[in-house]
């Protein structure tokens, strides 16, 4: 699930300190190759409201499987997770033994060496069962330091009454997008077209992708958000909402987005397979049938969505290593994988799971995995994640007026060349 990216790189840059409950708390497991596991494992979930539930039911279950070991579920809220794993594994207190992580904190803890690695363990099997998106985001200098459990990409969820009723077809880009949008304000004033995040930058790269940038070349070692597509990204963004077709918030847009798109006051929004539950709780979707996914509209230069999801990472200073890789794996098994699918409609990043009937008719699955297929990997480095604040930053001056897009980009880029010191 994600609530914010930006919320977790400002968290992360405030230092937010966390109570100590973690693996190195002194509960040791089975020495290794001693036979029955045993001891204590906790486990930092940062699933969501409508997630959390599911998850701590599947980790609780991996006891059935191992009696003498305890799994301490702790449900971390995402935007804080990042900071508060930092402090208490940099401090060497409070850290858990297994922590479900974005899929770009990998190659940042695994920079900081507060990630096992996993090659040669008991948490990685049938490793060529992985898809090999979701693969390329658990590797770091060659090595392996996580198991993918999730993966994501964005969509277009769309209110199919509200966009019947105002006689507009789902919008395939931007153009068709403000216009779909200005006939569902005349026909119900009051109401938007779309929810445009204003507070996330992980809202912002279906529109730099759509105009055939990136943020970075991590290949070239080359700083791209300042291209023309970057500027024409936060040109677009203004637009939206300027010309009225979108509504936006600079706080809180993940409860203002869900609320707005579950009540009615917006007709369509970008979101993830991770908002599927909680939408379709909402007032507007008492017939789960009135929920519409599309790919997100494209730019000038087509259709992007960004490569997202989760992994399971071990703690490198775990006192509890055997049960811990043991539980990665738990968890990221195909049974489990195919149980998160049925109850949340979340993608495997298994290949066998879709070759389920609960999973390959499933209606999500049917049309994200495609998309998850077309999706643009990030770049998988240590400062993947760093990458976002100053786009949120220059997010906030751009649609409030302060900046121009052109400047917005410029200052994206001169930002990115003080962090990355080898790129240019």
């Amino acid at each position: 699930m994600r609530r914010g990216i930006a919320a977790t790189a400002l968290v992360a840059a405030l230092g937010l300190t966390t109570a100590a409950c973690g693996g190195d708390s002194g509960t040791e497991g089975a020495k290794k190759g001693s036979g029955e596991l045993s001891g204590t494992v906790t486990f930092w979930d940062t699933s969501n409201e409508a997630e959390k539930a599911t998850y701590r039911a599947l980790a609780e279950g991996f006891t059935k499987l191992h009696p003498k070991v305890k799994v301490q579920y702790v449900n971390v809220p995402f935007g804080e997770a990042n900071a508060k794993f930092k402090n208490a594994a940099g401090g060497n207190s409070g850290a858990p033994d297994v922590m479900r992580t974005e899929v770009a904190w990998v190659a940042d803890f695994a920079h900081l060496g507060y990630l096992a690695p996993l090659d040669g363990t008991r948490a990685i099997d049938k490793q060529d069962d992985w898809l090999p998106q979701a693969a390329a985001s658990t590797r770091y200098n060659d090595k392996t330091y996580a198991v993918p459990q999730v993966i994501d990409t964005m969509a277009l969820f769309y209110n199919k009454k509200m966009l019947k009723d105002a006689g507009v077809e789902v919008p395939k880009s931007i153009a068709e997008l403000k216009a779909a949008s200005a006939k569902i304000s005349a026909k119900s004033p009051g109401k938007t077209g779309l929810y445009l995040r204003g507070d996330d930058p992980y809202w912002f790269l279906p529109f730099l992708y759509g105009e055939g940038g990136d943020m970075v070349d991590a290949d070239a070692k080359k700083v791209t958000i300042d291209d023309p597509a970057g500027v024409k990204a936060y040109r677009t963004i203004k637009d939206l909402v300027d010309s009225k077709a979108a509504i936006t918030d600079a706080s809180d847009g993940w409860n203002n987005m869900q609320n707005a798109f579950k009540t009615g006051k917006v007709a369509m929004m970008l979101n993830g397979p991770w908002a599927i539950a909680d939408s379709r709780a909402g007032a507007q979707f008492k017939d789960p049938k009135n929920l519409g996914i599309a790919p997100v509209p494209a730019g000038s230069a087509g259709q992007g969505s960004p490569q997202g999801g989760w992994n399971l990472s071990v703690y490198a200073g775990s006192k509890n290593l055997d049960a811990s890789y043991e539980f990665a794996r738990y968890m990221s098994s195909a049974k489990v994988q195919q149980e998160t699918t049925e109850k949340l409609s979340l993608l495997p990043t298994r290949q066998s799971v879709y070759a389920q009937p609960t999973v390959s008719g499933n209606e999500m699955v049917q049309f994200f995995k495609p998309a998850v297929d077309k999706a643009v990997e990030r770049p998988w480095i240590p400062q993947g994640n760093s990458l976002f604040e100053p786009v949120r930053l220059q997010m906030a001056n751009v649609l409030s007026g302060k900046t121009t897009p052109e400047k917005a980009a410029q200052e994206t880029g001169d930002a990115y060349r003080k962090l990355l010191k080898d790129y240019k």
